[in-house]
C-alpha cells in the first residue's frame, strides 16, 4: 500500500540523533511543561535521570541492552525534569503502599483533564515531539491497577474518569493540546468501553463527542498520537534510560520503531470498533424474539437510527475522522474498519430510505464500516426503491398525458447487439434509465423474466470489451482491461466510451454480475483519486517493469539509450508517436528528469 508523501517521521528521528551524537554538547536541556508553557533548563550531561520517568520494571527484568551504550547528555533531552511537575507515572503507583493512596494519587491525577495531561510524559524528547505521553508506561498503570488493587480502586478510578469526560465537556480549556494528551490517556484505560454514567448510560460516546469538539487541527494531532504512541521503544520492562547513569540502553534501530506505526494506529481503531460491535450486539439482542418451543431466539436486525439510546453515532462520526486520516496516510488496510457486528446486524431496509432523507442517521452515511457483501446489498435495495418510484410515476403520468411503458425496453437484433444497444440508450431520458430493464431479441418470442436480461449482458458485454470493437485492450499479462490509445479521440469515440459506462452502470443497477476485469486504477480515476505507479503495474505489468529498470540505470546507461520524451503505440494497425511534454521530442532522458518522465 502506497504511503503518502508526506517526510517519514522515523527518518526525520534518524536525522536528529545524527545530529545529536554529531555534537560534543557537556550540558543537556530538560523541558519542564508547565500548564501554560515550556521552559527549559540546564543540567549537566552526567546528572541522574529523575526516576519518575523510568517505566516500571517487571520482576526479572534487566535495563541492560545489546545495544551500544550512549551518553545521555551527548544524545537526547528528556521531557519534565522537575518530580513534583510529574502528577503520575506507573512507578509512582507501584510505590504506594495501600489502595487508599492509590486513590488519593489517582484523585490528584483526575482531578482536572489538564492535570491528567501531566502524567505519564514521554522521557524521550525527540520522540515525545510525536506524541508527549508514554502509551506504554500508561498501560503498565492501567495494569497494575487492574491486577493489584481491590475494586473500591477500580469503581473510583471510573468514577474519576467519567467526571473528568464531563468536565471536558461541560467546561471547554482553551489549551487544547493538553485535552489531547488527557483524551489519550483515557483511550488506553482497557475498560474505557464498559464505563457507564449515574444513569447507567456509556460515557465512551461522551468521551468520543470530546474528542469531536476539538478544533480541527488538535483532532489531527490525536490521529498522529494514535500512529506514533505504541511505536515509541518505551516498551514496559524496558527503559530508553538507565535511572542510574543516564546512558541510553536501546540502540538506535530499535529506537526508530520497537512497534511499527502502523500496528499502534491499528490499536486505536480496535477501541473504536470494539465499543461499536458491543452496542451492535447489546442492541441486536433487545430486539430478538422470544425462542419458540425447542429452538433459539431469532435475532432482528437494528439500524443506526434505532441505536440512539447508546449514542453510537458520536462513536461512529469518531471512527469517520481515524478514517479519514487513514485514507490521507495509509496506515492501515481499509478492511481493519470493517465492523462484523454492523455488517451481521445492519437493518438495510431501514437504512437505506432514512440515508435518502435530508436529515435522516443511516450506516449508508459510514461506508467505511460496511463489507462489500453490505454495500452490494444496499445498492440491490436502493435500486429496488428507485424503480418501485418510477413505476408509480409512471402509472400517474399515463393518467395525464396517455400510456406510457413502465419499464425501460431494449429491442436489438443479436447480429447487431452492441450498435442497437447504444443507438437506443442515447434517446433514452434519465427517467427512463431508472425502470426495470426489460430485454427483446427481434424475431424472437418470449418474455423478458430476467433470463434473457443476463443473457443480453453476458453478449454485448463480450462484444464491447472484444478487441474487433476497438475500446478496450486486455493485458496479456494481466487481463485487466483498460482503453486502447487513440490519436485523436473524436466526438463519437467519446460518446460510445460514455455510453459503454452507461450500460455498465444499467447492469449494477439491475442487479446483473457482469465478468468484467476493470484495474483498481479505473475505480480511482471515477472517484477522483490520484493513481500511482504500482497502480501500472496491475493495467500493464510489462511497462512498469520497463520503467522501474530507469531509476537503477547510471547516467552513461541512459546517455546511451537516447530516449526522449516520447513514446511510441499502435492505431489500427499503425504505428504513432506522442510527446509527454511541450517539447519532449528534443529533450533527452537524464538522472534529473526520469521521474518526470516516469510520472
Amino acid at each position: 500500500m502506497t504511503r503518502s508523501p508526506e517526510p517519514n517521521r522515523k527518518r526525520q528521528r534518524v536525522d536528529r540523533h545524527q545530529q545529536h551524537s554529531g555534537e560534543s554538547a557537556s550540558t543537556s536541556t530538560i523541558m519542564t511543561r508547565s500548564r501554560s508553557r515550556s521552559t527549559a533548563q540546564p543540567l549537566p550531561a552526567n546528572a541522574v535521570v529523575p526516576a519518575p520517568l523510568a517505566a516500571v520494571h517487571e520482576p526479572g527484568s534487566s535495563v541492560a541492552s545489546k545495544g551500544a551504550q550512549t551518553n545521555f547528555g551527548d544524545e537526547s533531552e528528556v521531557l519534565e525534569s522537575h518530580q513534583d511537575s510529574i502528577v503520575l507515572t506507573s512507578k509512582m503507583l507501584s510505590e504506594l503502599g495501600s489502595d487508599q493512596e492509590v486513590i488519593s494519587k489517582l484523585g490528584e491525577a483526575f482531578s482536572e483533564p489538564c492535570t491528567l495531561a501531566r502524567s505519564f510524559p514521554q522521557a524521550d524528547a525527540l520522540w515525545a515531539v510525536d506524541c508527549p505521553v508514554d502509551a506504554a508506561d500508561v498501560r503498565a498503570a492501567y495494569s497494575f491497577i487492574f491486577e493489584n488493587t481491590s475494586t473500591e480502586v477500580h469503581d473510583e478510578l471510573q468514577r474519576l474518569t467519567v467526571d473528568a469526560i464531563n468536565t471536558m465537556n461541560a467546561e471547554p480549556c482553551d489549551e487544547h493540546d493538553i485535552q489531547m494528551s488527557a483524551i489519550l490517556i483515557m483511550l488506553l484505560n482497557p475498560k474505557i468501553t464498559e464505563y457507564v454514567n449515574g444513569d447507567s448510560t456509556p460515557v465512551f460516546p461522551e468521551l468520543c463527542s470530546a474528542i469531536m469538539n476539538q478544533p480541527s487541527s488538535q483532532r489531527t494531532s490525536l490521529m498522529q498520537y494514535f500512529a506514533t504512541s505504541d511505536a515509541a521503544p518505551n516498551t514496559r520492562g524496558s527503559l530508553p534510560y538507565t535511572a542510574v547513569t543516564g546512558v541510553r540502553t536501546i540502540p538506535d534501530e530499535q529506537l526508530l520503531g520497537s512497534d511499527s506505526e502502523q500496528a499502534s494506529f491499528e490499536r486505536y481503531v480496535d477501541i473504536f470498533q470494539s465499543y461499536v460491535t458491543q452496542e451492535m450486539v447489546k442492541a441486536a439482542q433487545r430486539v430478538a424474539r422470544p425462542a419458540a418451543a425447542g429452538g433459539e431466539p431469532t435475532t432482528q436486525k437494528v439500524s443506526l437510527h434505532g441505536l440512539s439510546s447508546c449514542s453510537l453515532l458520536a462513536v461512529v462520526q469518531c471512527m469517520a475522522l481515524v478514517n479519514s486520516y487513514n485514507n490521507t496516510h495509509k496506515m492501515v488496510s481499509y478492511t481493519a474498519f470493517y465492523n462484523d457486528a454492523v455488517n451481521e446486524h445492519i437493518d438495510i431496509k431501514d437504512d437505506v430510505p432514512r440515508f435518502r432523507m435530508p436529515d435522516g442517521v443511516s450506516f449508508c452515511g459510514y461506508p467505511f464500516l460496511l463489507s462489500p457483501t453490505t454495500k452490494s446489498e444496499i445498492i440491490r435495495i436502493e435500486s429496488v426503491i428507485l424503480m418501485r418510484t418510477e413505476l408509480q410515476d409512471s402509472f400517474f403520468r399515463a393518467m395525464f398525458s396517455g400510456v406510457t411503458c413502465p419499464y425501460l425496453v431494449l429491442e436489438v437484433r443479436r447480429d447487431n447487439l452492441v450498435r442497437d444497444t447504444l443507438y437506443q440508450l442515447d434517446l433514452k431520458f434519465s427517467q427512463d434509465l431508472r425502470k426495470q430493464l426489460k430485454v427483446r431479441f427481434v424475431g424472437e418470442e418470449g418474455v423478458d423474466e430476467g433470463g434473457v436480461q443476463k443473457e443480453f449482458f453476458q453478449l454485448i458485454v463480450r462484444d464491447v470489451f472484444s478487441s474487433k470493437y476497438g475500446i478496450f485492450r486486455a493485458s496479456e499479462n494481466s487481463h485487466f482491461y483498460w482503453f486502447r490509445p487513440l490519436v485523436a479521440p473524436g466526438k463519437d469515440a467519446l460518446e460510445e466510451i460514455r455510453l459503454t459506462g452507461q450500460l455498465i452502470g444499467l447492469a449494477v443497477y439491475n442487479a446483473v454480475i457482469l465478468d468484467i476485469h476493470l484495474p483498481p486504477a479505473m475505480y480511482k480515476k471515477l472517484l477522483g483519486v490520484p493513481v500511482t505507479r504500482d497502480d501500472l503495474r496491475e493495467v500493464d505489468p510489462e511497462l512498469h517493469h520497463g520503467l522501474m529498470q530507469l531509476l537503477n540505470l547510471t547516467p552513461d546507461e541512459l546517455e546511451f539509450l537516447e530516449r526522449t520524451f516520447e513514446v511510441e503505440y499502435e492505431d489500427l494497425g499503425e504505428l504513432h508517436t506522442h510527446e509527454l511534454i511541450p517539447g519532449g521530442a528534443q529533450t533527452l532522458l537524464t538522472t534529473d528528469n526520469r521521474n518526470l518522465f516516469i510520472d
